[in-house]
């Protein structure tokens, strides 16, 4: 049979898994995406999962989906709409209807469809019979009753392990669909559950039972074929933005000679970093699972105070908690960064959601004037070399740093190519020990930094605290011209870092008729969205910013050569307001708070509307 199939070549598509909370969506979407990294695919994934530890199963908000883009070129986005729906139930298959593009083909397993499940999911008639998915290519499997019978020979396995198997038969049936080797997923449920060696067996036989399903059933006729795309040698691994934080993280304190501390209280989407940070004991790293979000962060100066790297972790409403101990680290003139993996807000808002709602609160979401640094990653791996830059900025300045990251970056996944440790810039750090014309505020000329002292160094004994500090002597002072001077004095050594950080670069033309300008993860929508409108001839370039406070130099003259200016972001015009504020460019605002990433089409539509005369 299968030697009648065909085969086609694809370059490019995009799956997303759905089903309920318990079918085990992320973990398939997860295998798919390890095989089709070690294929050689550049991929991009979009875990997208309820905010609910469980929610009730069967109802909409208990749906959780994984979409994965890969490619045989390089990939920016999880994709747009996806080519391939596997939906486990209706609920699954009704709240992720709307994304699908024309034509898609949806897998459903036609057992999850009975009355009870519908009636949940909303649906007067089943979809399946009633012809509502004429525009699609509808696949209806018994994936339930197929799995059963594939797992029912298979000693000591209660019903409830063997009904847990079947997304392991629906990853079968993708993995012959898209001619994917059944090894590595093989050899992963191996290990997995090797205390367990019935459950092995199941999965194992699951996996197997979907693959030759699909292989030889007629409802399936055509296979298709992903080569791998042309990567720069080297090696790599998938990481998403959570892991490439911590190992970021470790890296810069390492090549500072530091040790790292980080102190966080669980929150989502930022625990995983914690918990990653947890299993490097062996390079020095300490972490500290506070008791709240303020011990968290006090913790993390103390830590730098002591003459470690202090990092602390949160999301958008920890990071309210935290502000006016980020104030005492502006005033104190401590090095401490400060990652917040932005979510929909306010208060608990979209936990699971990305949005970049917290720009305005990292810059000035402080009492009085209180700068800091900010930078924003661009993609899951770029985490990696962003947490390196704010451990390099934190104890170059003596300031803290914030490292915006959001919900996408954090859970999406990319190829990685590991960097050579050797070949990573070392950080200089200086704890002062000679005492002679020691002053705790007498700056560096160049960087207006002041001395890094160690408790206890001889002869270097000084104060420090929230309360104002007499320049150079660091005496406690409430002299009003001293004042305004040292608040000038914490802006401008902010400010002055601008001096050393690297110029803004367009992407395209220099000058035109409309720039996009972007941040954090809008990164690949923007680029793509820009690449296929220069394709149709239009004038647009693209510019991304890392960071944001202070913007690069050259930013002002490089906005200046450009017609419009467009601004996409997940919030409503935080860094368009910031734009227009310091440059008096009337930039377009193009916000979108809809706890989803950006589509390309919506940006590139959004060209089209600017340029054809319309739309600001």
């Amino acid at each position: 049979m299968a030697e009648q199939k065909q085969t086609r070549t694809l370059n490019e598509v995009t799956i997303r898994f759905a089903g309920d909370s318990g079918d085990g969506m992320q973990l398939t979407g997860l295998q798919f995406t390890d095989t089709a990294a070690l294929i050689g695919n550049d991929i991009s994934t979009l875990p997208d999962f309820p905010a609910e530890i469980r929610a009730p199963a069967g109802t909409l908000p208990g749906v959780s989906g994984f979409q994965i883009n890969f490619s045989d070129q390089e990939v920016l986005t999880p994709g747009d709409r996806p080519d391939v729906l596997v939906a486990m139930n209706p609920a699954a298959l009704k709240v992720n209807l709307k994304d699908l593009a024309h034509g898609a083909t949806i897998i459903a397993n036609q057992d999850s469809f009975t009355k009870g499940n519908l009636d949940k999911a909303g649906y007067d008639s089943n979809p399946l019979d009633d012809g509502s998915l004429a525009e699609y290519q509808l696949i209806s499997l018994p994936i339930t009753t197929l799995n059963n019978e594939a797992v029912k020979d298979v000693p000591d396995l209660k019903s409830q392990q063997a009904e847990r198997c079947k997304n392991f038969f629906a990853l079968g049936v993708m993995f012959w669909m898209f001619d994917r080797p059944l090894d590595y997923t093989l050899k992963w449920i191996d290990d997995k559950f090797a205390a367990v060696p019935s459950v092995a067996e199941a999965n194992r036989l699951a996996l197997k039972g979907g693959y030759n399903h699909a292989q030889s059933t007629e409802l399936l006729p055509v296979r298709y074929k992903v080569s791998a795309a042309d990567l720069s040698p080297g090696t790599y691994r998938r990481i998403t933005g959570n892991e490439a934080m911590a190992i970021g993280l470790i890296s810069g304190a390492e090549r500072a000679g530091l040790t790292l501390f980080y102190g966080s209280y669980p929150i989502t989407p930022a625990s995983e970093i914690l918990q990653d940070l947890s299993r490097f004991k062996e390079y020095g790293v300490k972490t500290f699972q506070a008791e709240d979000e303020i011990a968290a962060v006090t913790a993390s100066i103390g830590a730098s105070f002591g003459g470690n790297i202090g990092v602390t972790g949160t999301s958008g409403p920890g990071l309210a908690l935290k502000s006016e101990a980020i104030g005492l680290a502006v005033m104190t003139e401590l090095p401490l960064v400060i990652i917040d993996v932005q979510r929909g807000g306010p208060s608990t808002g979209l936990p699971t959601k990305p949005e970049q709602g917290d720009l305005l609160q990292a810059l000035i979401g402080r009492n009085s004037e209180c700068p800091a640094v900010v930078i924003a990653p661009a993609s899951p791996g770029d985490c990696f070399w962003m947490a390196t830059e704010a451990v390099r900025l934190a104890v170059t300045y003596m300031t803290p740093v914030f490292v915006l990251s959001d919900a996408f970056l954090a859970n999406a996944s990319e190829p990685w190519k590991v960097p050579v440790y050797e070949s990573l810039p070392k950080i200089k750090v200086e704890h002062r020990t000679d005492p002679e014309g020691f002053y705790p505020y007498l700056r560096n000329k160049e960087t207006l930094a002041r001395p890094w002292v160690l408790p206890g160094t001889p002869g270097l004994e000084h104060r420090i605290g929230g309360l104002e500090k007499e320049d150079v002597t660091g005496n406690v002072s409430y002299d009003p011209l001293n004042h305004q001077k040292m608040v000038e004095i914490r802006e401008a050594k902010i400010q002055g870092i601008a001096k050393f950080l690297p110029d803004a670069q367009v992407y395209g033309h220099d000058e035109g008729d409309l720039l996009v300008l972007g941040w954090g993860s809008t990164y690949g929508a923007i680029l793509t969205a820009v690449d296929r409108a220069r394709e149709r001839g239009l004038d647009v370039s693209c510019l991304h910013l890392r960071y944001l406070n202070p913007f690069p130099k050259n930013l002002g003259e490089l906005l200046g050569k450009f017609k419009k200016v467009l601004i996409p972001e997940m919030n409503l015009g935080q860094l368009a307001l910031l734009i227009r504020a310091k440059y008096l460019v009337d930039a377009i605002s193009y916000p979108k708070v809809q706890g989803k990433p950006f589509l390309i089409t919506e940006i590139v539509d959004k060209i089209e509307e600017i340029l054809a005369g319309h739309g600001d």
